[in-house]
């Protein structure tokens, strides 16, 4: 129980470091419109958006609110109270704090404060739990795909193993 007090915890810190720099963004970004960061790389870019990633569902803010909050609940509690392996729970802590810095936004104004843009690519304009999400979402992949070769070389060494006792 603790180490799930501790995950949520962790999430509410990344939603907390979420909402300060969008705080930043509105205060320091909203006057001028973008300033420069690495140059020709990444600029500071101030920009709303009313949809979730690429803004798809755009316009659909109680659909979006709805359908978030009941998603991150789910697996606040499971961060809460489920084992699971540390980069598992890493990356579900990455998840929900991303998401709900997001959702505090879409329900505080019905819009994300954007404020990240590369300029090196044709990229949508982004922000701090965008990141914590799609890290999220990729260290998943990676412990599902652990956890694959992990099982498939449990089932080789079990195969290979003698079964009648006879070496």
């Amino acid at each position: 129980m603790l180490v799930g007090i501790l995950s949520i915890l962790a999430a509410a810190g990344l939603t907390l470091v979420d909402q300060l720099i969008k705080l930043w963004a509105t205060v320091e970004l909203l006057p001028v419109g973008s300033k420069p960061f690495i140059p020709h790389v990444l600029e500071f870019y101030y920009l709303l958006n009313d949809g979730m990633s690429f803004s798809m569902l755009s316009g659909k803010r109680t659909l979006l609110v709805i359908v978030t909050g009941v998603m991150l609940a789910v697996l606040a509690g499971m961060l809460l109270l489920r084992k699971m392996p540390r980069l598992e729970r890493a990356a579900w802590i990455l998840v929900v704090g991303g998401g709900v810095g997001n959702l505090i936004d879409r329900i505080r104004t019905g819009v994300v404060v954007d404020y990240l843009n590369c300029l090196f690519i044709n990229f949508p304009v982004f922000n701090f739990a965008d990141v914590c999400i799609c890290v999220g979402v990729g260290l998943l992949v990676l412990s599902l795909l652990l956890d694959m070769c992990r099982e498939q070389k449990a089932k080789q060494q079990k195969g290979s193993a003698p079964t009648d006792g006879t070496a």
